[in-house]
């Protein structure tokens, strides 16, 4: 049974974090805010990839309590990093494979497949990968973890608009697939608003202000709302 994910963490440095928020299982947070304000790093701290204080709890297991937590292969999550974050020096059905707890050739190709990827492509390496392609393997390797959280890092960024249509069209399926809670970090939330049920904006490190996605997005006085208008 899969469990919702509860995160308090703060950080001092590299840079000044203090979020709390909470994901139910099979709903996704989308994480928005200003270049600079901290959302990657809350990412990588639930990964376990970067240091931090609080507490990050995946059901009735917990991560991560006061300055110490589980390692990070430890950790079930399946993070997708900005650029996909692929080893250049495998295929794509061997970057996908490196993910499984027991490593399965034909599990492996079938997530791929699920992400529109077969055939002699998943025997190219990165380098030979478009960059749409090169999201799609991460996606399938992030999956291959069976992973009780998602954390996706911009996935969206980097591409042509059609490939970035496809991308969300993706993610939306895999987040119908999966149960686990996703956290999906953007800089548009328009972008993500057929996948994200609740939104947190951050500035400056600190979440000021959070909801469900529609509600804040619908509020003309949201600060979230003026900052995607522009204002």
């Amino acid at each position: 049974m899969v469990e919702g994910l509860s995160v308090s963490l703060t950080q001092a440095g590299p840079m000044a974090v203090a979020a709390s928020f909470v994901v139910p299982p099979g709903q996704t947070l989308a994480l928005v805010g200003p270049s600079g304000a901290g959302k990657s790093s809350i990412l990588k701290a639930i990964a376990g990839l970067l240091p931090a204080a609080g507490t990050v709890q995946v059901g009735a297991t917990c991560w991560h309590t006061g300055a110490a937590g589980l390692p990070a292969w430890q950790r079930r999550a399946g993070l997708v990093l900005q650029g996909g974050g692929l080893f250049p020096h495998l295929d794509a059905l061997a970057n996908v494979m490196i993910a499984q707890t027991r490593p399965d050739r034909d599990a492996a190709a079938a997530l791929l497949a699920a992400m529109q990827m077969d055939g002699a492509v998943i025997r190219r390496r990165p380098a030979q990968l478009s960059g749409g392609e090169q999201m799609r393997v991460a996606l399938a390797r992030a999956l291959a973890r069976a992973p009780e959280v998602l954390l996706l890092d911009e996935p969206f960024a980097a591409v042509d608009p059609p490939v970035r249509r496809a991308l969300v069209a993706l993610v939306a399926s895999v987040r119908q697939q999966s149960a686990a809670p996703m956290i999906i970090v953007t800089h548009d939330l328009g972008e993500a608003a057929g996948i994200a049920d609740l939104a947190a904006f951050l500035d400056g490190g600190r979440v000021v202000e959070q909801g469900a996605a529609g509600r804040v997005l619908a509020d003309p006085a949201s600060r979230l709302n003026r900052w995607l208008q522009g204002g």
